[in-house]
């Protein structure tokens, strides 16, 4: 099985983004946009990875940057803003995943969706895929437990208290989309 490496290049020197972050959290609002810039790319590629839908993810990483700016001042600075950041998308993606079951569940729309895909939401055999398209076809609990632990190096215990599962949900998440991504990619 291909293996995920994220690359996270940042070109801005440590006190320079200690610097920005101050500013930004007294409301300097070219230094966060300095900060934006300098972490939009790692947060976007988290969101589409959990969210498996790119207008979404744009949107989740929106949400995840309006959060910061009003968050700022609570950044104490106990771990690196990256870690803060992350954390903040991480909780903004799990959030909008709880907001849009809970309005699904009002609504319940039936989605005959598209003829090529499986009841699992995986290719029917003969469609080519590449790792980034298998893992957005995942269903969202396997896909959120996969790039949490397999992408981003979360252990169990982390999931779990992220998520609101026990450990034993998110290791059974994950053996399924191991499984359902194997699949996937060996066809």
């Amino acid at each position: 099985m291909a293996t995920l490496a994220l690359s996270h290049t940042d070109t801005t020197s440590r006190p320079a983004l200690d610097s920005d972050v101050a500013l930004a959290a007294a409301g300097d609002r070219d230094a966060f946009e300095r900060l934006y810039r300098a972490n939009s790319g790692r947060v976007f590629a988290l969101c589409i990875r959990m969210a498996g839908d790119r207008s979404t993810a744009e949107e989740l990483t929106q949400d995840v940057f309006v959060r910061a700016w009003g968050k700022l001042t609570q950044f104490r600075g106990d771990s690196s803003f990256s870690t803060w950041l992350h954390r903040l998308a991480v909780n903004v993606v799990l959030n909008a995943r709880k907001q849009q079951g809970r309005m699904n569940a009002r609504h319940e729309e039936i989605d005959d969706g598209n003829e090529s895909l499986s009841q699992t939401g995986l290719p029917v055999p003969g469609m080519r895929l590449d790792l980034e398209a298998a893992i957005a076809m995942l269903p969202a609990g396997a896909r959120r437990v996969f790039v949490l632990h397999d992408v981003e190096g979360f252990t169990h215990e982390e999931i779990a208290e992220q998520t609101g599962v026990t450990t034993g949900a998110t290791k059974s998440q994950l053996h399924r989309a191991r499984m359902l991504l194997r699949e996937a990619l060996n066809r």
